[in-house]
């Protein structure tokens, strides 16, 4: 009962320090799924925001379900020559901006991305979190301690194995965290006929998705995103997002 007492009192100080960040009310009662860490493609905060918006469409297709309001939390920075980083946090806050204004999800799910990342945030970050979001490509991550940070004050990880992963999914066991995805293995033996155009043409969740990033929908300007969809489709997914989205929607 302390343990959880303190947990709710770290989630209204969170809740808080967003407002005063970003202007933006999230519930203190809903779940904080959060991913804060470098902003970089093989951390992939792109399988998160194709999540997030599959989350989106299917509360926008059946309201009246007793949905567990989220709230998703991205925050990083980008290498100021990375590109596609930058783009990546430009996508999450187009994306937050719709879904934070559309009153048919209201109070159901809320997106937000904190800007400036730094250690005093990552200390009122921390301990407020429900779900650590470390989902890297297997194989790309040399260790990780952030995600030592959320375990260790109560957060579940929701990860691949990958980085430091792989002991604390040894030391807490396989019923404590939520490990999804393609190990390190899996990711070799699919690379040599990976097409990531078959995944989009098998999964309406990922088509309905992609194509936002072509037509418009996040802010108007159909070229703006065209990267992140070339990225994945054209340059065929160098860090597997589509392959790995079906085992982390229902790891979700």
């Amino acid at each position: 009962a302390a343990w959880r007492d303190k947990k709710a009192a770290n989630k209204k100080r969170l809740a808080v320090y967003v407002q005063q960040k970003t202007g933006f009310v999230i519930d203190a009662d809903s779940l904080f799924d959060i991913q804060i860490k470098r902003i970089h493609e093989y951390k992939r905060q792109i399988l998160n925001v194709l999540h997030a918006v599959t989350l989106y469409n299917r509360i926008k297709d059946d309201p009246g379900q007793s949905w567990v309001p989220r709230t998703i939390l991205f925050g990083g920075k980008a290498a100021p020559s990375y590109v596609m980083a930058k783009l990546t946090i430009k996508l999450i806050n187009a994306v937050s901006y719709v879904i934070n204004n559309d009153p048919d999800v209201r109070g159901m799910i809320k997106v937000v991305f904190l800007p400036n990342y730094n250690v005093s945030m990552a200390e009122v970050l921390m301990n407020a979190t429900d779900v650590s979001e470390q989902i890297s490509t297997a194989g790309k991550e040399a260790s990780g301690t952030g995600n030592m940070k959320f375990m260790m004050n109560g957060a579940v990880t929701l990860g691949t194995l990958d980085g430091a992963n792989v002991e604390i999914d040894r030391v807490v066991g396989r019923a404590n965290d939520v490990i999804f995805g393609l190990d390190i293995n899996g990711i070799r033996s699919l690379a040599t006929n990976y097409r990531a155009i078959d995944y989009y043409n098998g999964d309406e969740r990922i088509r309905n998705v992609m194509n936002t990033f072509i037509d418009g929908t996040w802010n108007g300007d159909p070229d703006d995103f065209k990267p992140v969809y070339d990225e994945i489709l054209n340059k065929n997914d160098e860090f597997f997002v589509l392959a790995d989205f079906d085992a982390y929607a229902r790891a979700q």
